[in-house]
């Protein structure tokens, strides 16, 4: 498996043997620069892609034959988005993770004991989840997580377990933060991009068309697009025979410290 620590060893070999042919026979400096930028791609990928694992094993979909699934909402609590997605929510008898942004809980305290009281769970989806995050020491991410647990702490007296990364972006500052945290690192094996969507129906036909046993599907509560393909998406997944189950249900996990 493609990893961090596996990638640094074979490259600090491969700079070892580079140098020692660069002394012994002469090499081009194009050499040292390829080996930098293959270097350079393949932890850029490792970033960008959780389902990797690259930094640290993350939990991005069920090992299961059984026709279950996972519906994750990012980005919330906000007024306008969360509570229609609740009702939707209510209405086909669905429990869902919301990874929340810990600075948004003020003012939206009700929308969080409503959350809690019909069964959703809150994850940790950072306090800011500022737009420099991933460059943030590995000290700063932590207290950014130990903001949000604070905060949902006043609320509805829980420490959230889950951690949801800010953009989907791991490094090694975050994998310390998240050990020395305690937290369990949660992906996704469907990413909906309705952040970008305009149309129901063409999120609707992507989405569905990607789900299979033990997927964790991506969304955002707070995208008027996804309020609008939620119930249509919810009906296909019972037409398909598929059920909804909570994802620390679905993945045998611990929902709060």
């Amino acid at each position: 498996m493609l990893t961090f620590r596996n990638t640094n060893i074979a490259f600090l070999i491969l700079l070892g043997f580079t140098i020692w042919a660069d002394k012994t026979y002469g090499v081009s400096w194009l050499a040292y620069g390829a080996i930098i930028f293959i270097y350079s791609l393949i932890v850029a990928y490792g970033c960008y892609f959780v389902s990797s694992g690259f930094f640290m094993p993350i939990y991005c979909a069920a090992k299961t034959t059984d026709k279950v699934i996972a519906i994750t909402f990012d980005d919330g609590p906000v007024s306008e988005g969360t509570p229609q997605v609740l009702q939707i929510l209510k209405d086909a008898n669905v429990e869902a993770a919301f990874f929340c942004i810990g600075e948004r809980i003020a003012g939206n305290e009700t929308i969080i004991r409503q959350l809690d009281a019909e069964g959703h769970i809150i994850g940790n989806h950072s306090y800011t989840h500022a737009a420099l995050f991933d460059l943030f020491p590995s000290k700063k991410m932590l207290t950014e997580m130990q903001q949000l647990d604070n905060e949902l702490d006043k609320v509805i007296s829980k420490k959230t377990k889950l951690f949801r990364p800010p953009y989907g972006v791991m490094n090694p500052n975050l994998k310390n933060a998240i050990i020395k945290g305690g937290y369990l690192p949660i992906g996704w094996s469907v990413r909906s991009y309705d952040t970008m969507a305009t149309d129901a129906d063409a999120l609707l036909q992507k989405v569905t068309l990607q789900m299979k046993p033990g997927a964790i599907l991506l969304f955002h509560d707070r995208c008027p697009v996804t309020v609008a393909m939620l119930p249509n998406f919810l009906g296909e997944v019972k037409a398909k025979g598929y059920r909804v189950v909570r994802v620390d249900k679905m993945l045998g996990l611990p929902a709060y410290q």
